[in-house]
């Protein structure tokens, strides 16, 4: 597992995957060989997430090697992101919702002896065990093998779930708001109302080549149960006009300004913001902070190498702008610290954002219906 953190890299591993292992990903990419073979699955969320390279890049890509009816598997898992960031924007208190019941259970967890032992890898469970070291080492992990773990933490350790999406978070490359928080709902069986998931060891075992032993799971749990209820609220995504001339603070999630909907917009100069640990609810490790660091850097010398004015700024920095407008950084740490701040920006939205959000407002089995349309609107 190796994520170098730049853009140059990342097309490399788009180009490698599409050209050598796109044929056979609908059949084998529910398979974890573990972080030595990753040839089945594209490990391009890292870059996604961050915008070195977007959906839209990927789409056409596989597009160009293949038909739809071949692609649509791996398309659907790559707008999977998308769906789960708009289902998030319509319903923004998940969130912050998800951030204070955090507080609270962390604080009474401090000193928990199972909660200790499995974010150090000492259950007695031991694919489990190998996860976590893994997470720490690579800051990945295979989506199948997600759903175990998180199905593993709540199910069979009988830990809350806010703790293990904390603990994703902290180590994930690819870790976002809406992904994560909505995928440890959707495992414990809040997020779609009474179906959760749960992990097996016959599962476990077919997938990963019989690659672990000692796999005694909980496989009879019922799904966890929330009170809450969220209602969609009405959400205006239209761009401003006349965003010429602005000056343009870019977030951690939109770090290739080249290929974005405004490259050609006559913009002053570029922001880039660092959100360091002190201004997140969530502490990152040292290596996901490092990394993001670097995407920025990436970020800042492509636009030095096209003599475009920019600059690397703290976000606390964010206030001393003038006559600014951003790249909406979507609902998660960045916009948190915008609003607790009280700074207005006008934002920039994505066209994909904007077409997809619209059918984010019921399952990703209702979403996937208009995805023929979503892509045709790409180009």
């Amino acid at each position: 597992m190796n994520f170098k953190a730049s853009r140059a890299k990342a097309l490399d591993k788009l180009n490698y995957f599409v050209e050598n292992n796109l044929s056979e990903y609908s059949k084998l990419r529910n398979f974890d060989y573990g972080p030595d073979n990753r040839s089945n699955i594209s490990c391009l969320s890292p870059y996604i997430t961050h915008g070195i390279i977007n959906e839209k890049e990927v789409i056409k890509k596989s597009l160009n090697k293949f038909s739809f009816a071949k692609n649509e598997k791996f398309i659907q898992e790559v707008l999977w992101r998308t769906y789960w960031k708009g289902w998030l924007e319509l319903r923004p208190s998940v969130w912050t919702d998800f951030l204070v019941e955090l507080k609270k259970i962390k604080n009474d967890f401090k000193d928990n002896k199972t909660y200790k032992n499995a974010i150090e890898g000492k259950t007695s469970i031991e694919c489990f065990n190998y996860w976590v070291n893994e997470l720490k080492e690579n800051n990945y992990l295979h989506n199948h093998t997600r759903m175990w773990f998180a199905s593993i933490w709540i199910f069979t350790l009988d830990l809350p779930w806010q703790l293990g999406a904390e603990f994703f978070m902290q180590h994930l490359y690819d870790g976002d708001a809406a992904s994560n928080t909505l995928g440890w709902r959707w495992v414990a069986g809040i997020q779609t109302q009474g179906k959760h998931y749960l992990a097996s060891e016959w599962n476990i075992k077919k997938f990963t080549n019989n690659r672990f032993n000692n796999i005694k799971l909980n496989e009879n749990a019922p799904p966890k149960i929330s009170e809450k209820k969220y209602s969609i609220l009405n959400q205006d995504f239209s761009n401003p006009e006349n965003i010429d001339q602005n000056n343009v603070i870019i977030f951690e999630n939109n770090l290739c300004f080249e290929t974005s909907d405004f490259q050609n917009n006559k913009f002053e100069k570029f922001y880039i913001v660092s959100n360091k640990n002190e201004n997140r609810s969530i502490k990152l490790s040292e290596k996901v902070l490092k990394f993001k660091s670097l995407l920025i850097y990436d970020q800042e010398q492509r636009f030095k190498d096209q003599s475009i004015n920019c600059e690397v700024i703290d976000i606390s920095e964010i206030k001393k702008i003038e006559k600014a407008v951003g790249l909406y950084p979507t609902i998660g740490e960045n916009l948190d610290y915008l609003n607790s701040n009280a700074f207005k920006i006008n934002f920039l939205y994505r066209e994909l954002d904007q077409y997809s959000w619209q059918y984010c407002n019921k399952g990703f089995f209702n979403f996937k219906n208009y995805i023929p349309k979503i892509i045709s609107t790409l180009n």
